[in-house]
């Protein structure tokens, strides 16, 4: 397997930790690339013609998009403890591991509008409706912390590399001054071995 991949994207850091906890990590190549709204890539349109990543490129020749549909695939190839449980438990992990791609993608259309359009392009009310996203998404996340603890899922990964994208985009919104759970959480999670080996550059 392949997996096209940018080191700073937290979906496709969401992969990465998910496939090292799993024991899948050396079974995938990695392809790292670039991909901005504004530029072609066509290595990725060609696998997604959504031109978005992380893509993982399957020996059959099929690919498989975007990061939620890909941690499923790679949960069902390791023999260890479901990742996303298939028991009752599924729908709440489900649901906060949506919550946390709701935030990566907040942060992330917030991060093109300063960093991709040009300053007189740019739209305040725009950026503060995606940080708002942001914000309401923490302190829902801060509500349910409790729920990220116990054995290793889906959510505590993505709300993990949520977090961890934010410390790299967005260090001066300083969310942990008013997040003391997800601040824990973050500081006991972010020391895992694939956590470390995946941090944003």
């Amino acid at each position: 397997m392949q997996l096209i991949y940018a080191a700073a994207s937290p979906f496709a850091r969401k992969v990465r930790v998910l496939a090292a906890e799993a024991g899948l990590l050396a079974e995938i190549e990695l392809l790292d690339t670039a991909v901005l709204p504004t530029t072609l890539n066509e290595r990725v349109n060609r696998a997604n013609p959504l031109g978005k990543i992380p893509v993982l490129l399957l020996d059959d020749g099929q690919a498989l998009y975007d990061s939620r549909v890909i941690c499923e695939y790679l949960d069902t190839l390791h023999q260890g403890p479901r990742l996303l449980p298939i028991d009752a438990g599924r729908w709440q992990v489900l649901r906060l591991a949506a919550l946390a791609d709701g935030l990566m993608e907040a942060a992330l259309l917030a991060r093109y509008e300063k960093a991709v359009r040009e300053p007189e392009q740019q739209s305040q009310a725009w950026l503060d409706g995606q940080l708002g996203k942001v914000w309401r998404a923490l302190a829902e996340l801060e509500r349910q912390a409790v729920q990220l603890q116990g054995p290793l899922d889906l959510a505590q990964i993505g709300v993990a590399c949520a977090l961890g994208y934010l410390d790299f985009r967005f260090a001066d919104l300083d969310w942990r001054a008013t997040h003391p759970l997800l601040r824990d959480f973050q500081l006991a999670f972010s020391a895992r071995a694939s956590m470390q080996a995946s941090a944003p550059v």
